[in-house]
């Protein structure tokens, strides 16, 4: 039963991808997933971690990434072709998500030099706890430099709660983790790849991803160790919105607070 809730969220999940511009709804999608609404809408959030709806949306903002520095379009052209009515609810909404505006992420490239964390949730809770573990590559997977980021929810997007990068997979250590639920995410792309947006729908070239969660962390959790393993990232897989270092400089000094 698995597979086949796989296959039928795929087949959804690429039909976003083709027609990003257009208003699915959810009897479309259930129609593409051969379900019945109540069921797909409920196989969806177990297979990928959200939504529908949220994953949609977090479709077209991939796609205006993409879109934002593989063309000359305007700004308002990618809202319109992402599907926005209106160019301010995108700027705010791509802001939010990817950490940037688009004009300044169009400037950098799609990269940005600093990630920074999100200083709103250091009070949440009387303590905090340093998380750990090791990143470990698939044998014979070909992984760089590593990002590890710690977030709200299953959408990597915005400023992580805590986040580090690694210079090659291997231990890591997020210290001073508050208390609540999170989700870690590891990210990493070889040193030589120049796709900045990575298409989750062709294979070659895939980066690499892991995710762990959720996790919680309560009033009394000391230490938590928490292993990621990196696999090539799938079309199910939850866009990756946040704006990121540039794998080829390597920098390990890329986040701050």
């Amino acid at each position: 039963m698995e597979l086949v809730s796989d296959q039928a969220v795929e087949r959804v999940v690429r039909t976003m991808y083709e027609n990003f511009g257009e208003q699915l709804t959810m009897d479309d999608m259930a129609r593409t997933a051969l379900f019945s609404k109540f069921h797909f809408s409920r196989v969806f959030r177990q297979v990928t971690g959200i939504s529908p709806g949220r994953f949609l949306s977090a479709v077209r903002l991939q796609e205006a990434k993409r879109l934002l520095i593989s063309t000359s379009l305007t700004v308002a052209e990618i809202s319109n072709r992402v599907g926005y009515t209106s160019v301010g609810t995108f700027s705010t909404r791509f802001k939010n998500s990817v950490g940037v505006a688009p004009t300044l992420y169009r400037q950098n490239g799609g990269y940005r030099p600093l990630i920074p964390i999100d200083p709103r949730r250091d009070g949440w809770g009387s303590r905090s706890v340093t998380l750990g573990g090791r990143v470990s590559p698939l044998p014979g997977g070909d992984a760089g430099p590593v990002f590890l980021g710690l977030f709200p929810d299953a959408i990597p997007q915005g400023a992580p709660v805590r986040c580090s990068v690694l210079e090659e997979p291997g231990a890591y250590e997020l210290a001073n983790v508050p208390q609540g639920t999170w989700y870690l995410l590891a990210y990493s792309v070889s040193q030589d790849d120049d796709v900045v947006v990575p298409d989750p729908t062709v294979t070659d070239p895939a980066p690499w991803v892991g995710s762990r969660g959720p996790i919680t962390v309560g009033a009394d959790t000391d230490v938590l160790s928490v292993d990621v393993e990196l696999r090539p990232m799938r079309v199910i897989d939850p866009p990756l919105l946040m704006a990121l270092f540039d794998p080829r400089m390597a920098r390990v000094d890329a986040t701050g607070s």
